[in-house]
């Protein structure tokens, strides 16, 4: 993870200059990257799912601000509930929980991303995982940048 400092100080600084709406996006988005890690365990589990469409949803204006904090509500429960079988499932639904929490406050945006990349570290093989966390950090600037040019 040695550029994983960086990655992260270019992610901040962008995301000062992001309508909060696009932060959201933006966070389902790196949400949606580590559904997997939660999906394996917990197939049957909707609650991460559902975050990241309230986060969608409420970017798109489709859902109000009360709801899409519902949603993360739940997602962080189901991520309380997975924690004990697996690291990488619990920071997949927390990613997702940020993700519709950044309905309420931006900032969450970037915790989701942070989780997204965590999980997606703790669900690779362990010889991949520096590897894996910067390349995924990488993806989710690129992300940031795309949803900023197709605003312009």
């Amino acid at each position: 993870m040695k550029g994983l400092i960086g990655q992260d100080r270019r992610i901040a600084e962008l995301v000062k200059h992001v309508d909060h709406r696009v932060l959201a996006l933006w966070a389902a988005d790196c949400a949606d990257r580590a559904k997997p890690c939660f999906e394996t365990i917990w197939a049957e589990d909707n609650r991460m799912q559902e975050a990241i469409h309230a986060a969608r949803a409420w970017s798109r204006g489709e859902l109000p601000m009360t709801a899409a904090r519902k949603a993360a509500i739940a997602a962080h429960a189901a991520a309380r509930d997975v924690i004990e079988t697996s690291s990488a499932a619990a920071r997949a639904a927390r990613a997702a929980g940020h993700a519709a929490a950044t309905a309420h406050v931006a900032n969450h945006a970037v915790h989701a991303a942070a989780y997204a990349a965590t999980a997606i570290r703790d669900f690779a093989d362990k010889k991949e995982a520096d590897i894996v966390t910067d390349r995924e950090r990488e993806w989710q600037y690129k992300r940031l940048v795309e949803l900023l040019e197709r605003l312009r």
